[in-house]
């Protein structure tokens, strides 16, 4: 062996042993589903640690891909107000930094935030000057994608992929579609991944988590990510 691949050996060596050390790159990560119990905590102390097990964090086995959605909707019933995104956002940012990542995009989905008042847009606002407010914070840079999800009528797919076009310049950068593609048809959502085309709006799709191959042929025909 060489000097210079007997270094090269090294490094990955040492790389594999201190890998919580290495810069890293986040590019799949739903806010909603990334709450600490830290945080979890300031935005409702009666919730145990044993609620927090079981209700926001997926085992290790789940019975299928809605089972496992299930562990979102305890996120985001307390991402409900401007400080509730606010603090989930920076607390995310937290958790990125002691990772160490130095980039992430992460997603959400708007319009699972307005049940008590915000506005779709006020939703978005509140995250993307969050999002700025983390970068500062922790020197960890990152993007925002919105999401629509599969059991959404086209109106409000429709909805979503608009507000990434009225936030273009931001942090809001790309379109998404997720949630439980076995329980849910494409056709509420072509519509708005055509506006996504026309306007030239980055997009990105799940598929393939509970339909198998299927779902990723019509995803990549239908939607063009």
């Amino acid at each position: 062996m060489t000097n210079d691949a007997l270094s090269i050996f090294n490094y990955q060596l040492s790389a594999k042993m201190n890998f919580d050390k290495l810069p890293k790159i986040e590019l799949h990560l739903h806010l909603d589903c990334s709450l600490s119990y830290k945080v979890v905590q300031q935005l409702d102390s009666s919730i145990s640690y044993e609620d927090y097990s079981q209700s926001f964090i997926a085992p290790a086995k789940c019975t299928n891909l809605a089972d496992y959605i299930s562990r979102a909707i305890k996120g985001f019933e307390l991402m409900q107000t401007n400080e509730q995104l606010r603090l989930v956002t920076i607390d995310l940012f937290e958790q990125l930094k002691a990772d160490n990542v130095i980039y992430a995009e992460m997603r959400f989905a708007p319009l699972q935030h307005i049940f008590k008042g915000l506005a779709a847009t006020e939703v978005v606002q509140a995250v993307n000057e969050a999002v700025e407010e983390g970068i500062k914070i922790t020197g960890v840079h990152a993007r925002v994608i919105l999401c629509t999800l599969r059991h959404y009528s086209a109106a409000q797919s429709m909805e979503t992929v608009k507000l990434v076009e009225q936030f273009k310049g931001t942090n809001i950068v790309a379109f998404d579609i997720a949630a439980d593609e076995a329980g849910f048809p494409i056709d509420n959502h072509i519509e708005a991944f055509q506006f996504a085309k026309a306007n030239n709006i980055h997009c990105t799709a799940h598929a393939g988590e509970a339909k198998g191959a299927d779902s990723v042929w019509e995803t990549l025909e239908h939607f063009r990510p």
